[in-house]
């Protein structure tokens, strides 16, 4: 499977505010206000449980097997991204303000949140591998681009929808 470097940096760009931003576009009129950020956050994972389960077509033995390989695989990948969060809050928003040896810093600490995201990457394919067969994992791929790309568009919708 060949990642696009490009295309996986607006992804982990895009992904945690695409969480966030989402849970409150899908909530029905006058529900947002209501929803503290865990709810929406739980509501968007419940809809990406059942978004992947129905294109996986998973059986019921592999949803057992697959989904704590899932979850652990989705955990580390919300740690690492965190952790990154933390690192390059500040530095982006003041780049022209930065050294030369800070910049250089922020971009190594970049390169080093995509390796270490590469790296689980790789080690949960193979469990993925381990647990579906390889045309599931295929399609797991495939269904998560698919549901990043369904969750932007109710987004557009719902922002079209409150617009005077």
């Amino acid at each position: 499977m060949n990642f696009n470097p490009k295309k996986m940096k607006k992804i982990q760009l895009l992904l945690p505010t695409l969480l966030l931003v989402s849970s409150i576009a899908l909530a029905q009129p006058g529900q947002v206000d209501k929803m503290n950020k865990g709810e929406r956050k739980e509501k968007v994972e419940a809809m990406k449980i059942a978004y992947l389960t129905n294109k996986l077509e998973l059986t019921p033995t592999e949803a057992q097997q697959f989904w704590p390989v899932f979850n652990e695989f989705e955990a580390k990948i919300q740690a690492i991204r965190q952790n990154r969060r933390k690192d390059s809050r500040e530095g982006q928003d003041n780049l022209d303000q930065l050294s030369d040896k800070e910049v250089e810093t922020l971009i190594d600490s970049e390169v080093a949140f995509r390796q270490k995201e590469l790296d689980v990457m790789k080690e949960y394919h193979s469990k993925f591998k381990a647990v579906l067969p390889i045309r599931k994992v295929a399609k797991l791929y495939r269904a998560q681009e698919d549901f990043k790309r369904e969750l932007l568009k109710k987004i557009q919708e719902r922002k079209g929808e409150k617009r005077p």
